[in-house]
């Protein structure tokens, strides 16, 4: 018998060709919407009985029902336009679990350009997309790393960056008010050439700790600005909530009572705020807005430490 006879869809050659392939070929008929033929290999796969694969319907009452609504409509206004596709998603199994199908459509028509049915083949795909889970897990977890100090355990720099810039365009846009309190360790460096700065270090965790506490908004972030420096950004806060912030943050420092025999005026670990909020002034760029608030944390040292200054009003300095 010639080849091409062999290869015919009615052969027995061709269709051991199409069984004996782990991909699961199928046709449906585009007037009726029937299936005319699905590979045996569809019962091991998903447990349905070959004989049970009658229409589209059953394919789609299939498909996971996160999944259905998108996937059958997309396929559908595809292949009414003529177009081949592909589609990943869920189908269901028979004992209520799911496998990862990659769908592969063709559209055939007719001599005249119309549609004539859809024929196609089905891929496992699951073992596929557990591979790129466990990559995009992956990827988050570096990505959640890089956002991260590695000393204290919050936010760097890094992620601080990103948000402000976020934030400030947010508050462009609305209105709303944005905050932002920059604080420094009061004689840090006398701290570390007292204790040494495996102390420091963890001088810097409890602090940090502290204020990711105090910065209890669903937006709010604490971040590690450099150094002995944190910064604490406040979306959707104004001058009077960035005030109360700052304060809480001072009290809760002053009560770690963290002992350091050579700061000036008081006998454990201290902070200087800086308290800045928009609108204000003439600051026109997130980078002018930290510079801002950078020149208030540096009058609060002036102005002998402990203390908060703001844009609007200072809390007298109790160092």
């Amino acid at each position: 018998m010639p080849l091409d006879e062999l290869l015919t869809p009615d052969s027995a050659v061709y269709k051991t060709l199409l069984e004996s392939t782990k991909a699961i070929p199928w046709r449906i008929d585009w007037a009726t919407m029937a299936f005319t033929y699905i590979g045996p290999q569809i019962e091991p796969l998903l447990g349905w009985e070959r004989d049970s694969w009658l229409s589209v319907n059953d394919w789609a009452e299939r498909i996971h029902p996160d999944d259905r609504e998108a996937v059958v409509n997309f396929c559908v206004a595809q292949s009414q336009s003529g177009i081949d596709h592909e589609a990943d998603y869920r189908a269901l199994t028979r004992d209520n679990g799911y496998v990862w199908i990659r769908d592969v459509v063709h559209v055939v028509r007719n001599a005249a350009g119309e549609v004539e049915a859809l024929v196609g083949f089905m891929f496992d795909i699951s073992e596929r997309k557990k591979t790129e889970e466990k990559l995009l897990s992956l990827q988050k977890e570096l990505e959640a790393l890089s956002f991260k100090d590695g000393l204290t355990g919050i936010a760097n720099r890094r992620k601080f960056d990103a948000q402000l810039h976020a934030e400030w365009a947010n508050a462009q846009r609305s209105g709303e008010p944005l905050s932002l309190i920059l604080l420094d360790i009061d004689y840090f460096k006398q701290y570390n050439d007292l204790y040494g700065h495996l102390q420091g270090d963890e001088c810097l965790r409890q602090v940090a700790q502290t204020l990711q506490l105090a910065a209890a908004g669903p937006r709010d972030l604490a971040a590690r600005f450099g150094g002995e420096e944190f910064v604490i950004l406040l979306p959707n806060s104004d001058h009077k909530a960035a005030q109360k912030v700052a304060a809480r943050c001072l009290r809760l420092i002053d009560k770690l009572q963290l002992p350091h025999a050579k700061s000036s005026g008081s006998h454990h670990i201290t902070a200087s705020f800086g308290v800045g909020t928009l609108p204000a002034g003439d600051v026109r760029s997130a980078a002018e807005l930290v510079a801002a608030v950078d020149r208030l944390l540096y009058r609060a040292k002036q102005q002998g430490r402990h203390c908060i200054v703001s844009d609007q009003a200072s809390e007298a300095c109790t160092a």
